[in-house]
């Protein structure tokens, strides 16, 4: 087990005496499922684990009713060997979206009073997924409003991948004192954090990934599991999306390389299949974002707080919400390429991604601006209270939009900027530049 920052959240909720049923919601294979077992396992003498999608015939414990006692007597008629003690068991709903009546057990389980319930779900609320005969389910079972606490989970973050390689507080906090001493960090220190930043590209956090790489530190086998996940997202669109969106969403999908290799990166339907409209593909693209496959990062009207009160509904860009899937979908040899640090032409839209992996793990929302002048920055960020653009870039070299922002504060209302890039810490005038491992150090809002 890699140590993970949902274990906080799990040790705040158990924590809090008014806390109700965990339902923990996340993109496929980033977790959830061995990050909760192992937290209960060290928190309650019985764990009572229930997979519904490697079996479904646990539905039945949740039929006729939802009475606790009534499902206990079902589980334990089942499962002989299972104890159940109150105040001593946590029960463990995986896949819950497979088993509405379980869901919609939450709220009795909460009245009852005696039992804790944590629950994983890999597609909650995803439009369309379900087949008629699901809704239906889903419908009668109800979700149990009020009566759960739901939390999300994402792929393993760079502070994260820092952690399994083992940096210890000490390094991390040597960096937080050369960011805000604005001092250059030491090069061994800095050669090896850019060496862990280009393994992070190309590994991302999928927990089996990273392992994979730790242990076996052969870039083809990485390969092999990324594409495998990759393969499943595709499975699970054509399983679960809605008939007319099916081909659609994998589309979608399949175009997000391409359409980051373009100079203006704005998602564009006709990229996806030439003449293609958003009328046709919307629905399709919102079902792999609330599946947790993907982000959008909205462009602006103006650089100005709040950012999300000023984003552009129709003008987005896509990143993959894991940089090393994004890497995967790419041709072979990719890899390679960004661990000697060549990134050929693609190496605008990896850093890109690799900045909206970072930023969005963080849980921050991806806003840009952009305009038909052909200014542009990468990012705008809330940063020490104020609307601060964020650029990547691969050197030193001029950042012309950035330039022009912040020699204008009086059109774009910014008075500081941040580059973060393959450097050391520096500063000049109101532009701070950073090397990009430190990007996960922008905490402050």
């Amino acid at each position: 087990m890699y140590k993970r920052k949902i274990d906080n959240v799990f040790q705040l909720w158990i924590d809090d005496a008014s806390h109700k049923p965990l339902v923990v919601k996340g993109v496929r294979q980033c977790g959830k499922t061995s990050s909760v077992v192992d937290f209960a396992r060290k928190h309650f003498k019985n764990v009572v684990y229930l997979d519904f999608r490697e079996h479904p015939d646990y539905k039945k414990f949740f039929t006729p009713n939802l009475e606790v006692d009534a499902i206990i007597l079902r589980i334990t008629a089942a499962m002989p060997s299972v104890e159940i003690e109150p105040g001593e068991t946590c029960f463990i709903f995986d896949e819950i979206q497979d088993c509405p009546r379980a869901r919609g057990s939450l709220k009795y389980f909460h009245l009852d009073g005696r039992y804790e319930v944590i629950c994983t779900g890999s597609l909650l609320g995803v439009n369309g997924y379900k087949t008629p005969e699901e809704k239906e389910e889903e419908e009668e079972a109800s979700v149990p409003v009020g009566f759960e606490d739901i939390v999300e989970m994402f792929p393993m973050d760079f502070e994260e991948w820092l952690w399994a390689n083992g940096i210890k507080d000490v390094h991390f906090d040597y960096l937080r004192q050369c960011l805000n001493d604005i001092v250059p960090v030491e090069a061994a220190l800095h050669d090896r954090f850019r060496e862990l930043l280009h393994q992070y590209i190309v590994v991302g956090g999928m927990p089996e990934v990273v392992s994979t790489f730790l242990e076996e530190r052969q870039i083809g086998k990485v390969l092999t599991v990324q594409r495998r996940i990759v393969e499943g997202y595709k499975s699970d669109m054509v399983k679960y999306a809605a008939p007319v969106d099916k081909a659609r969403t994998r589309e979608c999908f399949e175009s997000i390389p391409a359409q980051l290799a373009r100079e203006y990166k704005k998602f564009s339907y006709n990229v996806v299949r030439p003449g293609g409209r958003g009328r046709d593909y919307a629905d399709s693209l919102q079902w792999i974002e609330d599946a947790g496959i993907i982000r959008r990062c909205y462009n602006t009207e103006i650089t100005e707080l709040p950012l999300d009160g000023h984003r552009i509904q129709s003008e987005f860009k896509v990143y993959m919400a894991d940089i090393g899937l994004l890497v995967a979908m790419l041709e072979e040899g990719t890899q390679s390429s960004i661990l000697q640090g060549d990134l050929l032409t693609y190496h605008g839209a990896i850093k890109e991604n690799l900045v909206a992996d970072i930023l969005g793990k963080m849980g921050r929302k991806l806003y840009y601006f952009h305009k038909d002048t052909g200014l542009e920055l990468d990012f705008l960020l809330r940063y020490k209270g104020k609307c601060t653009p964020v650029e990547c870039k691969a050197t030193t070299g001029n950042a012309k939009s950035l330039n022009t922002v912040l020699k204008h504060p009086e059109k774009y209302n910014v008075t500081s900027a941040l580059k973060l890039g393959d450097y050391n810490i520096g500063c000049k005038d109101s532009l701070l530049t950073l090397p990009m491992y430190m990007a996960f150090l922008l905490t402050d809002v």
